[in-house]
């Protein structure tokens, strides 16, 4: 059985562990825009408990809605979808918080992250396989794996809109004090 390209890599986790990360970030997402409590999660999957750096990205009708995560672990993966649920929703500087009346529009993706690794060698990037982050004095910008996709650039676009997210000049990536980090993730 032929399986279609994913992009992205997977990190073990299992059908019912990504329902429950998505659970939990739709969960948090409704509640607040309801101005309701957010319930305690119980979680007995150590997966999901273990330190991961996660994005949330949140769509409506196809279009960025909101996209908050962090690159490294701060604790527990579970915590860590459900901070981040609320962030992309509520406290993404480039929109305004969502609305109740947008929930039902609302696609949730979660973007778990293997740790970053600095390259010197820019060929080893693979776009579809891996995300970038570039850091340049006080500069840095991150851009997740699924972007390059979305977009269908290739390798050198790729570094140039991740310096432009990190308010770099877009060719920036070739000065040799801006530092590169590659990374990948499970994303669903």
């Amino acid at each position: 059985m032929a399986e279609e390209k994913k992009v992205g890599v997977d990190l073990g986790l299992n059908d019912e562990e990504k329902k429950t990360l998505h659970h939990i970030a739709r969960t948090v997402i409704e509640n607040k825009a309801r101005k309701k409590a957010v319930p305690q999660f119980s979680i007995d999957s150590s997966r999901l408990k273990e330190n991961r750096g996660a994005f949330v990205s949140l769509h409506k009708r196809g279009q960025l809605r909101g996209c908050v995560g962090y690159i490294e672990g701060r604790g527990p993966l579970h915590q860590t979808i459900e901070e981040m649920a609320e962030a992309a929703a509520f406290r993404d500087p480039r929109f305004t918080p969502v609305a109740e009346k947008e929930l039902p529009a609302l696609e949730i993706e979660i973007s778990v992250l293997t740790p970053l690794r600095k390259i010197t060698d820019l060929a080893e990037i693979e776009v579809g396989k891996h995300g970038i982050y570039i850091k340049k004095g006080w500069f840095s910008g991150l851009l997740l794996p699924q972007v390059a996709t979305e977009y269908g650039w290739d390798r050198e676009t790729f570094l140039e809109n991740t310096c432009q997210k990190a308010g770099l000049p877009t060719h920036s990536w070739r000065d040799k004090d801006t530092e590169v980090y590659i990374f990948s993730a499970d994303i669903f």
